[in-house]
């Protein structure tokens, strides 16, 4: 069994740091992000996205539907080692002075283009990728008609998510453990949603493109989106579904590979969308991670000991709705190091 030859922080790593309120250099990511999200944790705010394809001083924002926002005092630059931000002035909550931040930073690089195919008339898109990392990220024009557009992975993704820029949209999101009948919105609690024809075409993404069907909200005539894709990775990325037990001695969830960043929906019923990282936790030396953000929410940071990252995946400690309910759950995982090296050697336990 072949796990990966490199660290996965080279490809994904969470950076926290504190607003200053003028020129912020953000250094120590360990690569040249070409997607950062950014949420603040000590306030309330909005989590932003911004990416290379798009570049900078653009984002949408994770917690609502609204067009895609210019603004010129956020992050300004893409860098070898991080991004720098501007002077914040408060209004988009990514270098409030004092204020604390979390950066989930992703790396892709490789650029390409092509034109959608499919029953409408072919329109541009872009797109750079980590085929090592199985990631990319993909700007498009929408059709009103059914079409495909290419993200360049190479490989099939296990999750996409869709996001409108040139209007108000729904965050549309794939995940392939629900399989190709329903999606789900990064922006809000509901529970999985069947409307294939108009979501994807009844027709599941494959190694080169992500099936359109014809909703405004991911293929309108004209309109503008921007698509990120995610594809398993053994031993870097894993993108599943689990069972909650609603007990204190929770579910464990495999992985192979101790999680670096985790996010997780309820998909059965309603519930926000959880992020927990290695970087916020209180508990040193410890397991457990204690702080979480939400994707589709302002709140700021909070939480208990909610879960632990072991070394194989991760197990809960709460039977909360969130998280551990005798629901069933979606997740996206990203590592910290994998169970076995390249040669096969385990690494540390927990």
């Amino acid at each position: 069994m072949a796990y990966i030859s490199f660290q996965p922080k080279d490809h994904f790593n969470t950076k926290l740091y504190t607003g200053n309120g003028s020129t912020n250099a953000i250094t120590g990511v360990g690569h040249q992000p070409d997607l950062v999200w950014l949420k603040e944790r000590s306030s309330a705010g909005a989590g932003l996205l911004f990416d290379a394809v798009r570049t900078a001083t653009k984002f949408v924002r994770s917690s609502d539907s609204a067009a895609e926002v210019t603004a010129a005092d956020t992050l300004t630059s893409f860098n070898s080692d991080g991004f720098t931000l501007g002077a914040d002035a408060g209004n988009y909550a990514s270098n409030q002075n004092s204020e604390t931040y979390a950066s989930w930073n992703w790396k892709a690089g490789t650029t390409g283009s092509g034109t959608t195919t499919g029953s409408g008339t072919g329109k541009a898109y872009s797109y750079s990728v980590n085929t090592t990392a199985g990631f990319s990220v993909s700007t498009y024009t929408g059709t009103g008609s059914n079409a495909t557009v290419g993200h360049g992975l190479g490989t099939t993704p296990n999750v996409y998510i869709i996001k409108r820029r040139n209007g108000a949209s729904t965050w549309l999101t794939y995940h392939s453990a629900l399989g190709i009948g329903y999606h789900l919105g990064l922006n809000n609690t509901t529970a999985q949603n069947s409307n294939d024809s108009a979501f994807a075409n009844n027709t599941a993404p494959d190694s080169s493109v992500v099936s359109l069907g014809t909703w405004g909200d991911l293929n309108g005539s004209g309109n503008t989106y921007v698509m990120y894709c995610f594809a398993d990775v053994k031993g870097y990325s894993k993108f599943g579904a689990y069972r909650g037990n609603n007990s204190s001695n929770g579910t464990h969830v495999y992985t192979g590979f101790k999680p670096a960043w985790l996010m997780v929906k309820k998909y059965s019923d309603t519930n926000h969308w959880i992020i927990w990282d290695n970087k916020r936790s209180t508990k040193s030396g410890a397991n457990i991670i204690d702080k979480k953000l939400y994707a589709n929410l302002d709140n700021a940071e909070n939480g208990a000991d909610d879960v632990s990252f072991l070394s194989q995946g991760f197990k809960f400690h709460t039977n909360t709705g969130d998280w551990n309910e005798a629901q069933d759950y979606i997740y996206m995982a990203f590592a910290d190091s994998p169970f076995v090296n390249s040669n096969g050697v385990p690494n540390n336990a927990e």
